[in-house]
């Protein structure tokens, strides 16, 4: 068994990073072999529409075929036996990283074919992590389930299962005071990273052993 994980954060040992590293941690407890990708350390782009992954008789159904560092990436994913993405929130959204590489990795599998039916002939479990620097009210009186839902349905349809993991009100700095930020409490807000974040932690161990039950 294989799981990939997707780093779509530009830092590679805080938040989100942490907790695909926990994910993977849950899924080599099952007996998975795991490895952790960066997408910041990689050169890519989004999808350039070149729609040669709608060719009749494509040679490589399913996987995008504009070649750049991505491929490798995306391929390892195509075998992989569950993927799990990780992103922080920017702007109501993931960063552009991350959504660069979910539509190379969405697209190729979607046809355009009555129901948009995927070419999957297996089913590959997707997780979603996603770390916030706001609370889980805010996030809901914010709207942000207009993103995390139809992301989560579309997924679901053409890999055939996909979970969330939300960590809410995360730890952004080590020293709030060297910063212009004003509007959060340093004290509350290590409080509550020092109660809820290994809670977290152990919310993804247990969501990257549970991709491999599915």
């Amino acid at each position: 068994m294989k799981v990939i994980a997707i780093n779509g954060s530009p830092r590679k040992n805080k938040n989100t990073a942490t907790l695909l590293t926990k994910a993977l941690e849950g899924a080599a407890s099952k007996g998975a072999e795991t490895e952790l990708i960066h997408l910041y350390e990689r050169n890519f782009k989004g999808c350039v529409s070149c729609f040669a992954c709608k060719v009749k008789d494509c040679k490589m159904p399913g996987i995008c075929l504009y070649k750049d560092s991505m491929t490798s990436m995306l391929e390892k994913c195509m075998e992989a036996d569950a993927i799990i993405l990780g992103s922080p929130i920017y702007f109501w959204d993931v960063t552009g990283e991350m959504r660069s590489f979910i539509e190379r990795l969405m697209f190729p599998v979607l046809t355009y074919t009555e129901g948009y039916k995927g070419l999957l002939t297996r089913k590959i479990p997707i997780g979603i992590i996603y770390t916030m620097n706001v609370t889980e009210n805010f996030m809901k009186e914010s709207g942000y389930s207009k993103l995390f839902e139809p992301m989560q349905a579309g997924l679901e349809r053409l890999f055939g299962h996909c979970e969330i993991l939300n960590s809410y009100d995360t730890l952004q700095f080590d020293d709030y005071s060297k910063y212009h930020c004003t509007v959060f409490d340093e004290g509350k807000k290590k409080a509550w990273h020092d109660e809820q974040f290994p809670k977290d932690c152990e919310s993804a161990f247990n969501l990257g052993a549970r991709l491999l039950e599915v």
